[in-house]
């Protein structure tokens, strides 16, 4: 099995910044892509960044705010968030794209959710 977990949400003020971090547990042997969406109540799940065979890609909204890297042998993502704004408020969601040990059929996991509050 494989497991994401991650940490790093809370409540910050506007203009603020946190970092989200996302570590993959469990037997898997080959990751395409890890990311980060997000979801506002009320609203569709949206992502806020990628990162696939070396290239990124962020939403319109997160570029020049939030910066996505990975420790690939730690099988981390992390999403530095900064000048987080209160339309920033939202559950993010960490998923990796990767094939479980013996398979060469790709999944897509996902972390549990963090809250990330941006207060006025």
């Amino acid at each position: 099995q494989v497991h994401l977990v991650e940490s790093g949400g809370g409540l910050v003020q506007a203009g603020g910044s946190l970092r989200l971090s996302c570590a993959a547990s469990g037997s898997i042997s080959r990751i395409n892509a890890m990311g980060w969406y997000r979801q506002a109540p009320g609203k569709q799940r949206e992502l806020v960044a990628g990162s696939s065979g070396g290239s990124t890609n962020y939403a319109d909204s997160a570029k020049g705010r939030f910066t996505i890297s990975r420790d690939n042998a730690k099988k981390t993502v992390y999403l530095q968030m900064n000048s987080l704004k209160p339309e920033d408020t939202a559950v993010y969601y960490c998923f990796v794209d990767g094939s479980p040990d013996g398979s060469r059929l790709s999944y897509t996991y996902w972390g549990q959710g963090t809250q990330v509050t941006v207060s006025s």
